[in-house]
């Protein structure tokens, strides 16, 4: 059995991954399919509906908002777009990291101190402060916002990939395959990276909730998802001016943040569990 499968079955056998994963993919299918199901749309306004309760007679589960928009497809349609963003700007601080990272380990030396000074300094810099002026000077769109906090979560990944690629560096098929004369680039590529996949794995389940967390930071400053758009922080910050009359316009989307951010939290815990028990059989 490859490591691959070794790792899915462990997996399996844990009940907090099964749990954690079975919420989170429930929680997506519900978002892709449920605005399909709905009557209402997420753009339609209802202005003799405005701010109505959660109710099932006209069909609103989640009630409706300061516009007289249905809050169940609004909600839903938040969902798909924060786990899009976080996912795409995990992602990109995956691919980021791991580069950055596997080549700075690798190279040691001179070229490894300076790459590694580099993310110290980058460190040292109020990075929200840049992703809010990044935001500000450049038009708000989806793939902005995916740089953005992809440039932020990436310097983490680097450095712990930096110190397995360290300890791989000194394993005998690494120097052999130095020795044969492989390249640096297919080194990475073929003894490397596939060595860093338990590591990539929990990390990346673990920086996806954080991603979950800028986004809803910049979206409730009004710096993210832009009208008629939304995602879930842009929802808990229309909510929060309403909280007094409309308390459901808060309570949904901040309590399906929560939910999605503890499912990604423990099942990171989970597939950690996962690969220390690999390791130390």
């Amino acid at each position: 059995m490859s490591a691959l499968g070794r790792i899915w079955r462990r997996a399996r056998q844990n009940r907090t991954v099964l749990l954690s994963a079975g919420l989170l993919a429930g929680i997506v299918v519900i978002a892709l399919l449920g605005p399909l199901l709905s009557p209402h749309n997420y753009l339609q306004t209802n202005f003799d509906g405005i701010s109505q309760p959660p109710s099932f007679a006209n069909a609103h589960l989640f009630g409706t908002d300061d516009l007289g928009r249905d809050l169940f497809v609004r909600t839903l349609l938040g969902v798909q777009v924060t786990i899009v963003v976080a996912v795409i700007a995990s992602i990109v601080s995956l691919v980021i990291g791991v580069l950055y990272g596997a080549i700075a380990g690798l190279a040691g030396g001179r070229i490894d101190a300076v790459m590694m000074r580099f993310v110290d300094t980058l460190y040292a810099l109020p990075f929200i402060f840049f992703v809010i002026l990044l935001m500000v000077a450049f038009e708000r769109n989806f793939l902005l916002i995916f740089v953005a906090i992809g440039a932020v979560n990436w310097l983490d990944m680097a450095r712990i990939v930096r110190g397995q690629t360290l300890s791989l560096r000194e394993r005998e098929f690494v120097q052999a395959a130095q020795l044969t004369g492989v390249s640096f680039a297919r080194i990475i590529l073929r003894h490397i990276a596939p060595n860093l996949i338990g590591v990539v794995v929990v990390y990346v389940t673990l920086t996806i909730p954080q991603a979950i967390l800028v986004e809803s930071f910049l979206s409730f400053l009004g710096l993210g998802i832009q009208e008629p758009q939304t995602s879930l922080g842009a929802l808990v910050n229309a909510g929060v001016t309403r909280m007094e009359g409309s308390p459901w316009m808060l309570l949904i989307p901040a309590s399906l943040l929560a939910l999605i951010l503890l499912c990604f939290n423990f099942l990171g815990d989970a597939m950690r569990d996962v690969f220390d028990s690999r390791q130390s059989r």
